[in-house]
């Protein structure tokens, strides 16, 4: 009988110490975290970890994929959702990022970079699945920054788009008794993105390049590391967008509920992708992708199957 692992990390801030004296607070990342842990619990994973702002740090995140890649077996199944802020840092060891940076998640001592994953996912057995979600922005380089000024500017077609979607949110699918003391937010909803500004971004790399860099050197492969498992991710964004907070889940993590509709939901993977893509505005479009081993069959089943 096949195994299920799930990791559930959401963070409402970070370490200021580490970024540049910026908290990153938001406010429905644990709910996020919450939520797909429960969701775990009622799809029959045997086994469940949540780590919540503090307890998130790269030591505890990659030490239970470890355990996770030592314990599963051919088969078996890790659930890995990220709820937080997301970031790039420059790529140095020429894996093949096009744009020259790499992505990663903002965990509460550090940024895990997507070459510490990728190499983590080598050392899962064959005919492991790993289904990973990812309520995060992976915005692009330090000068897309400037567009997204623009995009929230007040009056801008683009905030209206968000606010227009924040609302539907609220209004469609979220109880109004979930938000008590915070009821204004239905008539000017605040838009939060999960990214941190240019200058935090820029200057918690330079603190810390020795660390980022040496990290980077220690996984040369990159992206192209022998990935014997299927990875199928389902984002909340695509590289150069940025992903919304929210009061009671961010705008990817709350859609998703809303198809999942309590287990509901019928089809396979790249079905749920499809209707959850088709609720999200044009700003904030999820992406689909796999790596790894190919598993036509991982990819038809229903979300979450064990």
């Amino acid at each position: 009988m096949a195994k299920g692992f799930s990791i559930n990390i959401g963070l409402n801030s970070v370490d200021p110490a580490h970024y540049n004296g910026w908290d990153g607070a938001l406010a429905a990342c644990e709910f996020d975290a919450h939520d797909m842990y429960d969701i775990a619990g009622t799809r029959n994973f045997n086994t469940r970890h949540l780590l919540l702002t503090r307890d998130a740090t790269s030591d505890a995140v990659v030490g239970l994929i470890t355990e996770a890649a030592n314990t599963l077996e051919g088969g078996d199944i890790l659930l890995l959702t990220f709820s937080g802020h997301g970031s790039q840092v420059p790529n140095l060891n020429d894996d093949g990022e096009t744009d020259g940076l790499d992505e990663t998640w903002l965990l509460y001592d550090r940024e895990l970079l997507d070459d510490e994953l990728y190499a983590l996912w080598a050392r899962f057995k064959p005919g492991t699945r790993v289904f990973m979600l990812s309520d995060s922005c992976h915005s692009g380089s330090v000068s897309r920054q400037i567009e997204y000024g623009a995009l929230l500017a007040p009056g801008s077609r683009s905030r209206g788009i968000l606010e227009g979607a924040v609302a539907r949110r609220f209004t469609r699918h979220d109880s109004l008794d979930e938000f008590t003391g915070v009821s204004a937010a239905f008539v000017d909803p605040t838009i939060k993105l999960r990214t941190p500004p240019a200058a935090v971004r820029v200057n918690t790399y330079l603190r810390n390049k020795e660390m980022y860099d040496r990290i980077q050197m220690a996984h040369p492969a990159g992206d192209k590391a022998n990935v014997q498992a299927s990875v199928l991710l389902i984002s909340g964004c695509q590289d150069n967008q940025l992903s919304l907070d929210g009061f009671r889940n961010g705008l990817f993590t709350g859609t998703l509920r809303e198809v999942w509709a309590n287990g509901t939901f019928g089809g396979g993977y790249k079905d749920f992708h499809r209707d959850i893509r088709s609720l999200m505005p044009s700003t904030q479009t999820p992406n689909f992708s796999i790596v790894g081993a190919d598993n036509p069959a991982f990819g038809n089943q229903n979300p979450f199957t064990v």
